[in-house]
């Protein structure tokens, strides 16, 4: 039988526009696809990216979160609501971030240097939650983790207090300086380059195809709106990335797209970034 608190909880998150997902014993998320099954794909999914998997239906972690109540209350995700211990959501989703403060010291340290902001009680310290998104990033100080885009966190009730702006202090958690290998997409000014190798496309229609097929791809998602995203932008990139063809033109495009469906300029940096990342470009 359908675990019923757990369920009234997502559906009720998922109303208010908090993208969510179950959790099994252990705080890990469920494969929700028989392919992924009892942990069969290897667990990377579970993780900030959406990893190997390339099921159709909402699968692993932060991607499989969503406000569908079709998709919460469906038959194939009727197992995992059935021994589902805990309910998470995706703060990134929500447009929040979540500053996971572990213990006594991280607690203090956030007091002394922290705007007040809405305060959830965890198991072992406490949840910040900030209006407004950024890449997620663990131990980004002792005790402290921050989850936001491609990022779950467990649902611990409303908390207290009056939820604050996203602080520059917060997001300077994060910063690391970038390598010079690699820009953001906003600022290409030239076609990404690879090692030096010719075109090996003997027509620009392959890219426009490629390109065409990445945005329909996008913008007929339903749902799993963030895994869509990524697995696009490891498409186009693992095709394209490495013999120059892509330009500011291509990027914008596929940005724009997934702009439409509500992901941030932040989300989709993050998403190209860790693309670029997986395929070592």
């Amino acid at each position: 039988m359908t675990h019923p608190a757990h369920l009234r909880t997502a559906l009720h998150l998922a109303a208010d526009g908090v993208p969510v997902l179950p959790l099994r014993a252990g705080k890990v998320p469920f494969g929700n696809c028989p392919q992924c099954a009892a942990n069969a794909c290897g667990g990377r999914p579970h993780m900030k990216s959406a990893g190997p998997c390339q099921c159709p239906a909402p699968c692993h972690g932060w991607a499989a979160a969503t406000t569908d109540p079709h998709v919460l209350t469906s038959r194939s995700w009727a197992p995992a609501w059935r021994h589902a211990a805990a309910v998470a959501y995706h703060p990134g989703g929500a447009g929040l971030t979540v500053v996971d403060l572990d213990n006594p010291a991280a607690i203090q340290w956030a007091h002394q240097n922290l705007p007040p902001t809405r305060t959830v009680t965890t198991t072992r310290g406490e949840h910040w939650i900030y209006q407004g998104t950024m890449p997620s990033s663990n131990a980004v100080r002792p005790g402290v983790d921050l989850k936001s885009l491609m990022q779950y966190a467990r649902w611990l009730g409303a908390g207290v207090g009056a939820t604050a702006p996203l602080p520059d202090a917060v997001r300077a958690l994060a910063v690391k300086h970038p390598s010079p290998a690699r820009r953001a997409p906003q600022t290409l000014s030239v076609p990404l380059r690879g090692h030096g190798s010719e075109c090996p496309h003997r027509t620009p229609t392959f890219l426009e195809r490629g390109i065409t097929m990445g945005v329909q791809r996008i913008t007929e998602a339903r749902s799993a709106i963030h895994a869509t995203v990524y697995r696009t932008f490891l498409a186009v990139l693992s095709t394209h990335g490495r013999c120059g063809c892509l330009t500011d033109a291509h990027v914008s495009r596929l940005f724009t797209a997934a702009q439409a469906k509500g992901e941030s300029p932040r989300h989709c940096t993050a998403a190209w970034t860790n693309a670029l990342t997986a395929l070592g470009l």
